[in-house]
């Protein structure tokens, strides 16, 4: 047995779907003869299991036809790619440290309202906050910052965010004529979404408080797809048609593998302005159990207090304007324990989202798969 006759017999071997054999191909190599027994490489450029096994038998079936005892043939094929590639945490707002979704099940429970004072309260704790207004359909927070005459400044194609009590903001309201309407399709919204991340000029911040329109839809999504998210605060009212959305707003932040950062019960109790009594009229604490059922906890009882009416109706928060009220300590209380959430993520390795980035191909719609 020799060299030019194991040659010779794998010549006769054509590599799979080509009329050219392994040799011409220059696929053979490191040839060893011992006796009648042989081995030897062929390396080849597909990673089909099918290919290298037709390959290994008509080499075995060849060379034992002109004499040898045992074949030995070594195939090296490229390594077989995944069929989903593990997708890859995507952050299009990396100046950002962290990220504060606040969302709620339903409108109309106090949640900008809420997103307004919690960034206040980060705001007077030291931190450098921005605040989003992602609630395209009914954009408050301008009028509640007390900036709804004030319009924001372009620098070439990107947007500079409006500053208002030590906060970076930026709202759909600030950039459309007041009492607009939007009819806009998700697709809209989530093309928006993206670009008040990427196309508004935040600075380094500490963390960016992001007001979510009510619900769990493109919106939501969107977001979490685009920044890892670090944290969820949901916002709801005592009464039970309230708690039964917020239930559907924690369940989407698991879905999503956001962090929760607890419950803010709004409108829960009432503070007589005359006497500072604190009266029970709609409810109060009724959250408890939702709170255990997500591993979570209410970080605040925000009761009905005119102030914050006023306050918000004259774009002047409670938290700034009178920190020592009632309902500010709360909200301050509230900005704390969301603090210590944060910083507690962020020891454990920080938020990532890549388990919710989206694994149809390009150009292909998810609803079709």
């Amino acid at each position: 047995m020799t060299n030019e006759i194991v040659n010779s017999a794998l010549s006769k071997v054509m590599y799979p779907g080509f009329t050219k054999d392994i040799v011409t191909f220059g696929f053979v190599n490191s040839i060893e003869i011992n006796g009648k027994d042989v081995s030897f490489n062929v390396e080849i450029t597909s990673s089909a299991p099918e290919v290298a096994q037709q390959i290994t038998d008509e080499a075995t079936k060849e060379l034992k036809a002109v004499g040898a005892s045992k074949v030995s043939c070594n195939i090296k094929a490229p390594k077989i790619p995944d069929a989903t590639p593990a997708p890859k945490s995507k952050n299009i707002a990396p100046q950002v440290k962290n990220f504060l979704m606040v969302s709620s099940g339903k409108g109309g429970v106090g949640k900008s309202t809420t997103s307004v004072n919690i960034a206040v309260a980060l705001a007077a704790q030291g931190k450098k906050v921005g605040l989003l207004d992602a609630d395209i359909y009914g954009p408050n927070i301008p009028r509640m910052m007390g900036i709804a005459d004030v319009k924001p400044e372009v620098t070439g194609n990107k947007v500079l965010p409006i500053k208002a009590y030590g906060i970076e903001v930026m709202s759909m309201g600030s950039l459309m004529e007041e009492g607009q309407s939007l009819m806009w399709r998700g697709a809209m919204i989530m093309k928006a979404i993206e670009q008040f991340l990427r196309d508004i000029l935040w600075s380094e911040l500490d963390v960016l408080v992001i007001d979510m329109p009510p619900g769990t839809g493109d919106a939501q999504l969107t977001l979490a797809q685009s920044v890892p998210v670090t944290a969820g605060l949901t916002v709801t009212t005592p009464q039970a048609v309230s708690i039964d959305d917020s239930r559907r707003s924690l369940d989407m932040f698991r879905k999503l593998n956001i962090p929760i950062a607890g419950i803010v019960e709004n409108m829960s109790g009432f503070i007589a302005p005359d006497t500072g009594v604190e009266y029970d009229i709609f409810g109060k604490g009724t959250s408890g159990p939702m709170a255990k059922e997500f591993d979570t906890e209410i970080i605040a009882e925000i009761p009905i207090e005119p102030s914050i009416r006023t306050g918000g109706d004259e774009g002047k928060p409670i938290t700034f304007v009178n920190p020592t009220s009632e309902s500010a300590k709360r909200y301050i209380a509230a900005a704390e324990s969301i603090w210590a959430t944060i910083e507690s993520i962020n020891a454990d390795g920080g938020a990532t989202n890549d388990s919710v980035q989206p694994t149809t191909p390009p150009g292909v719609s998810a609803c079709s798969v």
